[in-house]
């Protein structure tokens, strides 16, 4: 049970691929207009070696003014056909960006992990940002790498017509430049990439510190943690300078071979037109055409470096998008109102775990230690997938492995002691979708009314991000209130009062079993009021279950059940 995702794994190569494949139609019509805008340019100084070879030959104001008409003509195609070339480039670039943002952030966000070798949140979503849009990249770098070539080719026709020699020595040296630069730009690449994965780790560093940031406050671990970020970052900053020096060496490489090429052309023209071998004009030809290709030849070595850097970064997204699923989705629903059957699950401390809530049951679930909570929660959840894990667990009937996630979302939900809280209004954390029924029920049932009638907005009061400006009680208290707002057929609660006073917690407790009556609840706590309130309690000690009885009956007749939730 996992994702509905079953494209086949994606690899650096393919997701290339797929993004010049999607786009052909905008790099078909980018390249035409780039490649025109290139031959215009080169036209120019191809004109002006014309106009000196016959215009002024002729000093005829009738040829001065077609020759001043063509050069306009020439300057309006390159204006005009590169901003179009490169308004149609930068939208399918900006397009294809959002798609692989989309995709991998759909994945990062599906209800079951992939499993992404050890990526954390931040590291996807670095991945997310920059990875995409660095891949993204390639829809521009083919056109003008295509349009940067009709340039070169253009110039070495020109000039061939003029000398054989300078053509071939434009030809030559174009290939010469690039055969160096494509070996620095296996470096850049490799660079490139441990450098996104440093930055990766440095960001998944700083998110989860964020997240943390209040404990760690408490127990005064700040300054270690601060370290540890620092010591990240600085091993990211240290391949930064690395990745900044590679790239200095490309560039400086480039335009130094470029510089030599452009010298090597005009000195050659000059000493062909020295000797007479060639004109005038064609001298003036071949000067222009050494100082103007310069920018083509500047673009056409700097793309294999783009290349790579676009390569390098579909290959971290790979790491993504070609994670194979947890496990495979099943096809069936279960059957509304249904029970809840946990049968001899192991997994981390569960023991062969077994009990059953029965439809519109209340059940309390008293764990003597709290990472055995934490692994109940996980497999139901579905955090840990029913491949993780031995045993069963069945809802309404179907085993847990047969149902699909959103099915299972859908039937039950499982709330967490550290339920997220988002930036919007007290309204949109609890009923996210708007569609809500019972929000003044749920409201008032997790005693969040007091913070409502606090402030002026009501229900529109502004929370920020992470419930910043509401109190940990108050936090909690809202996550219960969207818990009880979404009026699943299952609800599963863990831990949901211990951030509130006792008096709070005893009328919490009473709602929440008025509120649920008739719908099956499990909740997972030592809290004596929500153990009260429950049918009936099942004590989890070891990974087992070793009693079940009510609260008081358990009160009576058992010392370690005492000690345990006693407060």
């Amino acid at each position: 049970m996992m994702t509905t995702d079953t494209q086949r794994p994606r690899p650096g190569a393919a997701i290339l691929r797929t993004a010049l494949r999607r786009n052909i139609g905008a790099m078909i019509a980018g390249t035409v207009l780039m490649g025109l805008y290139q031959a215009a340019e080169t036209a120019f100084p191809i004109a002006l070696g014309l106009i000196v070879e016959h215009t002024m030959q002729d000093r005829s104001l009738g040829s001065l003014g077609v020759s001043i008409g063509s050069l306009a003509v020439i300057i309006t195609t390159v204006s005009l056909s590169w901003r179009f070339g490169m308004r149609v480039l930068q939208k399918a670039n900006t397009t294809e960006a959002h798609r692989w943002r989309v995709q991998v952030a759909a994945c990062g966000l599906q209800p079951v992990a992939r499993d992404v070798d050890g990526l954390k949140s931040g590291e996807i979503l670095t991945i997310a940002t920059e990875d995409a849009d660095q891949t993204a990249d390639i829809i521009e770098v083919v056109p003008l790498l295509v349009s940067s070539l009709v340039a070169v080719v253009v110039a070495a026709v020109a000039l061939s017509l003029a000398d054989i020699r300078l053509g071939l020595l434009v030809i030559v040296g174009t290939v010469g430049i690039l055969s160096i630069l494509a070996v620095m730009s296996q470096r850049i690449g490799s660079s490139t990439q441990e450098q996104q994965a440093k930055v990766a780790r440095a960001g998944a560093k700083v998110a989860d510190l964020i997240i943390g940031l209040r404990p760690l406050h408490g127990f005064g671990g700040n300054h270690a943690a601060f370290g540890s970020y620092r010591r990240v970052s600085t091993d990211a900053k240290r391949q930064a300078i690395t990745v900044a020096r590679v790239n200095g060496a490309y560039a400086g490489t480039a335009l130094a071979l470029n510089a030599v090429l452009a010298a090597a052309v005009s000195l050659t023209a000059g000493w062909l037109a020295f000797g007479g071998q060639i004109s005038i004009g064609e001298l003036v030809m071949a000067v222009g055409l050494a100082q103007f290709i310069m920018e083509p030849l500047k673009m056409f070595s700097e793309m294999p470096k783009y290349v790579m850097i676009a390569r390098a970064s579909a290959e971290r997204m790979a790491l993504v998008l070609s994670a194979s699923p947890v496990t495979v989705p099943g096809p069936e629903r279960p059957a509304p109102g249904g029970d809840l059957e946990v049968d001899g699950v192991r997994h981390g401390t569960l023991r062969g775990l077994k009990f059953t809530v029965a439809a519109g049951e209340f059940v309390a679930i008293a764990p003597y230690q709290p990472r055995a909570a934490a692994d109940l929660v996980a497999v139901l959840a579905v955090n840990a997938a029913p491949p993780a894990y031995e045993g069963v667990v069945r809802l309404g009937g179907q085993e847990l492995a047969d149902l699909s996630v959103e099915a299972v979302r859908e039937h039950m939900l499982v709330n967490p002691y550290d339920a997220e809280i988002f930036g919007g209004t007290l309204r949109t954390n609890i009923d996210p979708s708007g569609g809500s029924r019972t929000l003044p029920e749920a409201v008032e049932a997790s005693m969040l009314t007091d913070v409502v009638a606090l402030h002026r907005d009501g229900l529109d009061y502004a929370v920020r991000d992470r419930g910043a400006n509401l109190s940990g009680g108050q936090r909690q208290r809202l996550s219960l209130a969207r818990a009880l707002a979404a009026d699943t057929d299952v609800l599963v609660l863990h831990n949901p009062t211990t951030a509130v006073d006792a008096v709070t917690e005893q009328l919490i407790a009473r709602n929440i079993a008025k509120l649920r009556r008739g719908r099956t609840t499990l909740v997972i706590t030592s809290s004596p009021a929500l153990l009260d309130a429950a049918d009936r309690v099942l004590v989890l000690d070891e990974g087992v279950i070793t009693a079940e009885d009510t609260h008081r009956n358990l009160l009576a007749g058992d010392e370690e059940y005492c000690l345990a939730v006693a407060r």
